[in-house]
Order: structure tokens, then C-alpha cells, then sequence
């Protein structure tokens, strides 16, 4: 391939994984994680609710990974409360699983502009045999996938098989019980998912550019050692 389209791709890989960085970046310091809504059991009970009355018993949540909102609703109308992670719900949170997130997003973030930097200096540069050269780019590219795959999993083992909403609708009620009766994944989710499609992008990108796979051997060159054996 010529040395002008490499550099081509190589720059889009570049940019598309500082993009990453940047958009895990943000959307870790937002509460976008998260939205759903969380039903009064209690006050429904009490009064029976059906149909529309029942409107007036269901309220909203959304959270991210360090704070989030709620309104409570139980027939007298919406009250907000804000609450965070950090201290406050650190002893009704899998808090081993909340850490082990926020550090792969961090660890995501770091890898995603290392890759970054390495895809531009082999776009201008002379690159190095492993850190720099193929291996290099498949290596980063490998993390930031994996980082990203692994937040997601364990943060959907956090909200589903931990019932977070619920944990947290139900944080210093005394006499009222919450259910969670919707809950979705947000934005800043789905661009980790985005991210982790990106990175897996560029490692068919690194392909794409003509370099071969990590520790493979060139058909070519073992055919001309045998001949060159022949000879002797």
C-alpha cells in the first residue's frame, strides 16, 4: 500500500481513538448512565392505585458513576433529592464492582491516548519494532477493546443482577418501600460501546494498512529460505 494511504489511516485511527478518550472522558463525569423510574409500593398500596391514579406514585431516577438524581413520588408530588456515590451510598453499593469500573474507565482513557499517539507517530514517524510497530498498535488497541467491554459487563451486572436503582430509591427510607419500574441505559453507556467498536475498528484498520498479524510468519520468505537450502 502507498506510504500516503497508510498515513491516511493510520490519522483516522488516531483520531478516532483520541475521539474515544475524550468521549469516555466525558461521559464518565455524568449522570447519564442511567434513567428510569422507581414505583411507591408503599403509597400505591395504601391507597390502591390503578390505572392513572398510579402516575401519581411513579417517579424518576438517573444516576452515573459518581452522582445522580431522584424524585420520589407518593401522591403529594415530586421531590428531588441529589445524592452521591462518594460517601454517601458506598455501604448499599457492590462497591468492589463501582471501583473496578471507574478504574477501567480510567485505565480506557489513558490506553485510548497512548493508541492514539503511537497511530500518529507511525503515520509522521519511523516506528520502532514492537511498541511503536504493529504490535504496538494491536496491543493498545487490544486493551482499550477489552477495558471497554469489561466496564460494560460489570456495570450491567451492577444495575441488573445488584438491583442498583432499587438500592438506591430505597436509600434512607424509613417507612416507604420503592420498585423499580423502568430503567434503561443511557447515553455515556452506549459510548463506551462505541468506543470499544471503534478500537476493534482500528486494529482492522492496522490490518487493512498491510501490516501483518502479531508473531505471524511470511509464506514468502519460508519458501525462499527452503529453496536457498536446496542449494547447499
Amino acid at each position: 500500500m502507498p506510504a500516503r494511504q497508510k498515513k491516511i489511516i493510520f490519522c483516522t485511527a488516531g483520531v478516532l481513538s483520541f475521539a474515544c478518550a475524550l468521549g469516555t472522558a466525558a461521559a464518565v463525569g455524568t449522570q447519564l448512565w442511567v434513567t428510569g423510574t422507581i414505583l411507591c409500593k408503599t403509597g400505591a398500596l395504601l391507597v390502591n392505585a390503578t390505572g392513572q391514579e398510579l402516575q401519581k406514585f411513579i417517579g424518576k431516577i438517573q444516576y452515573g458513576l459518581f452522582y445522580g438524581e431522584r424524585v420520589r413520588q407518593c401522591g403529594l408530588g415530586g421531590r428531588p433529592l441529589q445524592f452521591s456515590f462518594f460517601p454517601d451510598l458506598l455501604k448499599i453499593i457492590p462497591a468492589s464492582i463501582h471501583v473496578s469500573v471507574i478504574l477501567f474507565c480510567t485505565v480506557l482513557i489513558v490506553f485510548a491516548l497512548v493508541g492514539a499517539g503511537f497511530f500518529m507517530f507511525n503515520a509522521f514517524g519511523s516506528p520502532y519494532e514492537t511498541l511503536h510497530g504493529p504490535i504496538g498498535l494491536y496491543l493498545w488497541s487490544f486493551i482499550t477493546c477489552s477495558c471497554g467491554c469489561l466496564i460494560m459487563i460489570l456495570f450491567s451486572s451492577e444495575v441488573k443482577i445488584h438491583h442498583l436503582s432499587e438500592k438506591i430509591a430505597n436509600f434512607q427510607e424509613g417507612s416507604f418501600t420503592f420498585k423499580t419500574h423502568s430503567e434503561q441505559f443511557a447515553n455515556s453507556f452506549w459510548i463506551i460501546l462505541v468506543c470499544s467498536l471503534v478500537h476493534f475498528l482500528n486494529a482492522l484498520l492496522i490490518r487493512f494498512a498491510g501490516f501483518e498479524f502479531p508473531f505471524s510468519k511470511s509464506k514468502e520468505s519460508g519458501t525462499i529460505t527452503g529453496a536457498a537450502d536446496l542449494m547447499y
